[in-house]
């Protein structure tokens, strides 16, 4: 067995790893409990897992496009507006968790497949400096993380100490 510490394995190793531990915690929360607000400005934890949602969607085209473009500026997106218009709140937790773990196997999988070589290709986000694809690949895995600790699915042997989210 592989005694390397989690936050050492390659990305792609994470990424799975995190996505099987965090489908199994999510599915044991309580469909009201993820409805129930912490504050009235904050988001339910089906709104936030629906942001995750989003992200994967929006970071999914990130990783094709820097494969494709040469240098894209790649936009960002209003993340409320898209939580908003999205109706994450009368959704059902169930759908939810399937859409964005079934999302993410979708990502993880194209990942897999991007050869080492475009993995130093960079792009912008949203007037960013420019980043590496692997870069953007890390963020992605590191944004779940925090996000998913915030809905209540503790992950601490997932996060990287260098994170911007630790």
């Amino acid at each position: 067995m592989n005694c390397e510490p989690l936050t050492q394995m390659p990305t792609w190793d994470r990424f799975a790893a995190v996505l099987a531990v965090a489908s199994q915690r999510l599915s044991e929360l309580s469909s009201a409990d993820a409805a129930a607000r912490p504050m009235p400005a904050a988001w339910s934890k089906k709104q936030e897992l629906g942001h995750l949602v989003d992200s994967a969607i929006n970071n999914y085209a990130r990783l094709i496009r820097v494969q494709r473009e040469s240098a894209p500026a790649l936009p960002g997106y209003e993340q409320d507006a898209w939580v908003e218009r999205q109706g994450y709140d009368d959704r059902d937790w169930m759908e939810l968790i399937a859409l964005w773990t079934n999302l993410n196997r979708h990502m993880l999988a194209a990942a897999r497949r991007i050869p080492a070589s475009a993995l130093a290709r960079t792009c912008t986000i949203a007037g960013s400096q420019p980043m590496t694809l692997e870069f953007v690949i890390e963020d992605y895995v590191d944004h779940m993380v925090h996000h998913l600790q915030h809905i209540g699915v503790t992950l601490s042997e997932f996060r990287r100490p260098e994170s911007a989210y630790a």
